[in-house]
Order: C-alpha cells, then structure tokens, then sequence
C-alpha cells in the first residue's frame, strides 16, 4: 500500500491543478466577459481584469475585496473578485467609497487620520479603511504631507518608516481617485444623457468659441459657458490620466487608444487644438496651426465605444442585469467589428492566466513536498522521499508552465524586472534541486527544490504588491536579445549561489541541531556545493562579461562601476575566491559551508541592494520597503556563519564521532 501513496497522492493534486486548468473562469458571466475587455494601462495593453486585481492588490494587498469581514467564527466574509470591484468604483464611487479596502498598518498614520481601532462587532479590523473614513481634511493632510516628503527628502535614504507609510497612501489614494474617474467624472449620475447634453452645446458653443477668438465682435457668452463647463470638467478628469478605453477606429496598435475624456474633447475641439487649449508643452500650435484647428472644430463625429462605454455603466449603475449583460456583448461585438480581435484574445488569455495563478499553487505544491521530505528525515521511509520528489516535479511543471505563458503574453524574455526575476531564480533552484536529487537520494535536493522555491513565490508575492508584475522596462532595457541571454544567463548564476547557499545552511543547521547529519553526509554536501559553485561561477562570470558587452552597445562603454554591475563582479569574484580556498586546501568542509553561507549575503546585495541605493542606470526596482527584509535576511546568514563556526565537537552530529573515544570522523574539527 504504501508503494502506491506517492501516485495516489501525487494524482490528487495533479487532479487540483488540472481543474483549475482546464475551467473557464466566469464564462457564461457577464463580469467575468467585461473583465475581458481590453484597456491600455501602464503602457501596455492588458485585460480589465488585470488592472482590477494589480489595483486593488497595489491598495489592499490582495486581489479581493473583503467587504464585510466575519464577525464571529461561524459567519463567512462577504468577498467579491477585484472586477465586480473596479466595476463599482468607475460607476458607483459613493458606493465604492465606502467599502474598507485601503490598508493602513503603521500606528502613526493611523492617529494622524484618527481612524477608529479593531472593534470585530463594528466591522474594524484594524487594518483595513475605507475612503470616507479618511474624510476631506485626512485626504488633505495625505496630500500635503506626501508633497512635502517629495520635496524636501528626494533622497529615499532620508526617510523613515513614517514618511513611506504616507507616500504609499497616498500612491494608493491617487490610482484610486484615477480609476473613479475612467469611465465618467465621479459625480456624474446618468452619463448617456450628459453625453447628449454636451453633444447639443458643441455647434453653438464652437461657434462662439471662433468668434471670440477672431476678434470679430460680440459672441454669445451663453453658449460658450454651455460648452466649456462641462468641457472643463473633462479637462480635470483628463489631467489625472485614467486609463484608456477608447480602442484606435480600425485597428491600430496601444498608442492609439485614447481615455474617455479626451474622445468626447475630441469630439468638439479636435486633438491638436485639445492639447493646446490644456497647454501642454510640447503640443503648443503655431498661429496658423490654431486658426485650421479652430476651423475644423465640432466637425468630427463622437467615438462610437464611448456610446458603448456609457450603455454599461448607465445599466450597472441602474443594477439593471439585462441590459449591462446586453451593453457588453454589443461592446464586444463592436471591437470584433474594428478587428480587434488579437486584442480580445491577448486579454482573454491573460485573464485565465490570472484565474490559473500557476506560482500560487506552485508554492503550495512546494510546501506540501517539503512536508514530505521532513518525513523522509525523521523517520526514513522512502514513501514519503518519493512523494516529495512527485510534488516538486509536479511543481516544477506548473512553475514552468507559467514562465512560459508569462513571455507568450509579454513576447519577453522569462526575465524583464524584479518579480520576474525571483520567479526565475526560484525555477533555476528547483531545477538544481532535482538533478541534485537524482544523484544523491537523501532528500536534500528536495529540500534546496522545496524552500527555496517557496521563498522566492513570497519574495515575488511582495514585489507584486507594487502593482503591475508585466510593465514594460525603461528604454534602455527594452531589448528581448540581451534579456534572453545576459539576464537570463547572470540570474541562473544568482541561483545557483543561492542552491550552494542553501546547502550550505542544511548542513549547518543539520549537524549542529540534529543527529541526522553523518560524516558521509556532510561529504555528499560538501561535494554538492562545490559542483554547483564551479556552475555558478561560470554562469555569472559569462552574464557578467555579456553584460558589459550590452552596456558598451547601449550607453558606449564596457564597464562603469555601476552598482549592479559592482554587485554581479562581486559575486564572480567570492565564488572564485570559495573555489580557490578549497583547491589551495585553506578551507575544508566547515570553510566552505561558511563561505558558501555569506554567498547568500552577496547575491543578495547584488539582487536587491544595488536597487535600494536609488542611483546608477540599473536602478529599476526600488522598493522602499525591501530594506528593512534585506538588512534581516542578511542578519540571519550572520548568525548562521556564527553557528557555523561553533567547534565541531559541540555538533549534535559530530559529538559522538570526536569524542576521545570514537574515531574522528573526516572532515570533523577541520574548518
């Protein structure tokens, strides 16, 4: 029987990540079609229900909305999807303000905006806050304190927790205050009827417009205030930059899309002499320029997808089920009808990609194998080894199976920011791990597969919080060779010396803790962590040199002394420095453990630390809030070198094997 349990096992989650595989999400709903609308956001072209779940996870931490939180043990939350969310925040704001949805955790902020305190029967958690919680003079002093942090501490060094608790607020205020105002301003009512209402004014306020401005003579001062009142009210919406819903008239690429404001300007002054009249810089028109475009305007017609824009919100606000379900197929068939249809494809691709969510279920699939593999160690039954290693596989396959959705809807390279690359890293391990373990079958490639690959899914789960995991990179790394082979090759270098890391700390924790560890063990990791130095070694030496030779094309020079570029040769240079130690016989299984350990602190440094100086050209992922985990993480590796160089004869493992009465064992008291 227990030969079978590692299938029987291992089908039922095959079974789980299967199902999720194959079902459709909300495909007979109406949210779940509307969520499959197109929109351009943050430069790319992306599902409505991509930019629900990266807005609502930028200002909750999570990718639901948590209406009413349980008030004892046997009631359920009230939840709804991020879609249903964004939805009732583009056209029903006064209902969305209400909803607890902003996270405020530090208690400084929270006194300086005097919100109440966890009280479970009033529904406070303590945590979460809705936006009129804040009320008009909480918003102000965000804004005010946010403008002022900008200003006088543009070094990110100079502020404290405080001053970055206030600056994501108010990021998160802002983006909201943008989606409210996507579709329509926030306090319109029945927007199909502004729109005809604006529509009436356009003939006779243009008119006046070129009246007053030729000089001529009077002109009808009614009918210019007509038009340009709720024209302003576009104008202030249009400022805010809201994404963009309306698609290009027959096809076209994400550049030609254009946000709902700026279609119904459009429609009476013209683009030219729109972003002229809003005087913006680089579109100011010459004399003549402004006398054609003052002639040509109220002479275009409206968009049509705005009529179609205005129908479902107009019946979503109306909670009038039939006709929204009505609005969106007609939508839907009117993007077909502009061949559109790559676009409606691309976003229902990557909003089954989003319902799939292959990295969380990879992460629970690594839990549950490295459960397994703790089984293996306590009480050696190879079942339980082979379960482990059916997961990781398992996992493996799922963890491969989003990295290559990931650059199919992207057209990049596995690795194009700091998300991507810690999914990367956390392949490259598991990888390791496995052919690890198909030479050694103790569970320790198991264990470096299982942990590692799980920390870098809460490592990637952290850096989604910032919003967009798929935002297009600044110009200059914009180049899909480079990222397939100086990216690639230097981050499958960054794992590696993470694996040797990792061993190195089993072997630690292992033989001082415990009494697994043997003599014959702890040669196996010996031999394991040199084999995959001379790997990593050799990866981050070519990423590196690949690097300078991307550099020399891009910015004229091979070499800079960056820092990112300091980063990757430091961690040529220790993995050399390790090899070296061993060859010239100055360090043996302790020594290399322990320099293998401060590996972890060096690709970290590169990794991550180079970002958090905010300066040189690779500074592209900065997070604030990534100092405070870095500079514990790499206490923790301190404290384990520490333990590392606690005599051996102090070693649970070892104790035994260099007592006076034993023989020592190879290797034991030898650093």
């Amino acid at each position: 029987m227990k030969q079978r349990l590692p299938l029987v096992i291992t089908g039922i989650f095959a079974l789980w990540i299967l199902g999720a595989l194959v079902r459709r999400p909300d495909r007979d709903d109406a949210l779940g079609a509307f969520g499959r609308l197109p929109v351009v956001f943050n430069g790319r072209l992306q599902p409505i229900d991509s930019l629900a779940r990266n807005s609502l996870t930028r200002i909750r931490e999570k990718d639901t909305a948590n209406l009413e939180p349980a008030k004892s043990w046997h009631e359920r939350p009230r939840i709804i999807t991020a879609t249903e969310w964004l939805l009732t925040v583009m056209t029903r704001p006064e209902v969305a303000d209400g909803w607890k949805v902003f996270r405020v955790d530090h208690p400084e902020l929270k006194a300086l905006l005097k919100l109440p305190e966890p009280n479970p029967p009033a529904g406070e958690d303590g945590k979460h806050y809705s936006w009129n919680q804040f009320g008009e003079t909480g918003l102000k002093q965000i804004e005010d304190n946010a403008r002022n942090i900008q200003e006088n501490k543009k070094d990110s060094s100079q502020r404290n927790a405080f001053d970055n608790a206030i600056l994501g607020l108010y990021e998160a205020m802002t983006l909201y205050l943008r989606l409210k105002n996507t579709v329509h301003p926030q306090d319109t009512v029945r927007f199909a009827d502004e729109i005809a209402a604006y529509r009436k004014t356009i003939p006779a306020g243009v008119e006046a417009f070129r009246q007053r401005m030729s000089g001529a003579g009077a002109f009808d001062t009614n009918a210019l205030t007509e038009l340009f009142g709720p024209a302003e009210r576009y104008f202030v919406t249009l400022r805010g930059e809201p994404p963009l819903l309306i698609p290009p008239a027959a096809g076209g690429d994400s550049f030609e899309w254009q946000r709902v404001p700026e279609a119904l300007l459009d429609a009476s002054f013209g683009a030219p002499l729109l972003k002229h009249l809003m005087r913006i810089p680089k579109a100011e028109l010459p004399a003549e320029a402004v006398t054609e475009a003052i002639r040509a305007a109220g002479t275009r017609p409206l968009h049509p997808a705005v009529g179609h824009w205005a129908a479902m919100a107009d019946a979503f606000r109306g909670e009038d089920t039939g006709g929204f379900n009505a609005a969106v197929a007609a939508y839907r068939g009117y993007l077909e009808s502009l061949r559109l249809g790559d676009a409606l494809a691309k976003a229902g691709r990557e909003q089954r990609y989003n319902a799939f969510a292959p990295f969380s279920k990879a992460a629970a699939l690594y839990l549950v194998a490295f459960l397994f593999g703790c089984g293996f160690w306590f009480n050696f039954a190879e079942w339980t080894r082979k379960t482990s290693l059916n997961l990781v596989r398992l996992a493996f396959v799922v963890h491969t199976l989003g990295l290559l959705v990931r650059m199919w809807l992207e057209g990049r390279p596995p690795v194009t920011n700091l998300y991507s690359s810690a999914i990367f890293i956390g392949w490259g391990a598991v990888g390791l791990g496995w052919i690890l373990e198909s030479f050694w079958k103790n569970a320790i490639g198991l264990a470096v597969a299982t942990v590692i690959g799980f920390s870098t899914q809460i490592v990637a789960h952290n850096l989604a919080l910032g919003g967009d995991t798929m935002v297009m990179l600044q110009a200059v790394l914009d180049t899909n060779f480079w990222l397939a082979t100086h990216v690639v090759i230097v981050t499958l270098g960054y794992s590696a010396t993470y694996v040797a890391g990792f061993l190195a700390i089993l072997y630690v924790v292992l033989g001082l803790f415990t009494k697994v560890m043997t003599a014959d063990m702890g040669r196996s990791l010996s031999r394991m962590v040199y084999g995959i130095l001379c790997f990593a070694t050799l990866f981050s030496f070519v990423g590196t040199v690949l690097g300078g030779i991307w550099a020399d094309q891009s910015w004229g020079r091979f070499w800079g002394w960056d820092p990112k570029e300091n980063g990757a040769l430091i961690i040529v240079l220790w993995n050399a420095l390790i090899l070296h130690a061993r060859w010239g016989g100055m360090v043996r299984e302790r020594g290399i453990m322990n320099l293998a350990i401060f590996g972890n602190i060096v690709t970290s440094w590169s990794w991550f630390g180079t970002n958090l100086l905010g300066v040189g050209l690779h500074s592209y992922g900065f997070m604030s809030g990534a100092f405070t985990a870095l500079m514990a993480f790499v206490a923790s590796q301190c404290v384990l070198i520490a333990l590392g160089l606690v005599p051996q004869a102090k070693w649970r493992s070892f104790a035994r094997a260099t007592s006076p009465a034993a023989p020592k064992a190879s290797g034991a008291g030898a650093v």
